[in-house]
């Protein structure tokens, strides 16, 4: 766009003095619109390492869980096994690309609820299953808690006229460029790869603000895998 606009332009416009005016007022831009882009990258990061975090954490709950139901004893077996489901489940739902197996996908889904329940139903015979029953109900509502903040989180996102602005700012500073720049291949190819790289840097901060959304930037699943691996021994 520069490029064109520079040819539809009066000679004058184009002197020294005038490029040392675009200039400097393309630098403010240009250092605002750094600032803003670095506080993006930072506010996104925190933001996935947030859910990376949460997802470790509820991974450890549900791992230490199951062990509580196994010291409960032989009475605890179905609520084990309703654990793992959910946990299947959940894998499923949000890592559908690693699915393995043929089993039915629309089977009823099983909510944290009905394993709350059915511990809860539990009857001890003694004070030892009492307390682990107990703290069984305790770390179950603390995964539902976890499980709640993730989903807030999840629905976070950029602000939308930020970033509408900050491309704008962006587009403005490489219109600036062609203005005064020459128009051959190197420099159009040595601006396309610019504006490439800075549409990335945006690419990325949308990206990692959606961690669950099957992009390219997307939390692994290894560590609920582990988790699940060690469910039912």
């Amino acid at each position: 766009m520069g490029m064109f606009l520079r040819a539809a332009l009066p000679q004058h416009h184009l002197s020294d003095d005038s490029k040392d005016a675009v200039k400097l007022g393309m630098g403010l831009v240009a250092t605002m619109a750094a600032l803003v882009l670095g506080l993006l990258v930072s506010s996104a990061k925190s933001s996935y390492d947030a859910q990376s975090t949460q997802l470790t954490e509820v991974s450890l709950k549900v791992a230490f869980l199951d062990r509580l139901l196994a010291h409960y004893g032989s009475e605890a077996k179905e609520s084990r096994a309703l654990l793992r489901e959910i946990v299947i489940q959940n894998l499923d739902r949000v890592w559908p690309q690693e699915r393995k197996g043929n089993g039915p996908l629309g089977r009823p889904s099983i909510e944290a609820e009905d394993l709350l329940d059915q511990i809860n139903q539990l009857k001890p015979k003694d004070d030892a299953q009492r307390s682990l029953q107990a703290q069984a109900l305790n770390l179950l509502i603390s995964l539902g808690q976890t499980r709640w903040l993730k989903y807030t989180q999840g629905t976070n996102s950029p602000s939308r006229p930020l970033v509408i602005v900050l491309i704008f700012w962006i587009s403005m500073i490489f219109v600036s460029f062609g203005l005064f720049a020459p128009r051959n291949a190197t420099v159009i190819a040595a601006y396309f790869v610019a504006s490439l790289s800075v549409s990335g840097a945006i690419l990325i901060i949308l990206e990692m603000y959606t961690p669950y959304g099957g992009g390219f930037i997307e939390l692994s699943s290894a560590p609920l895998r582990a988790s699940l691996e060690q469910l039912g021994k």
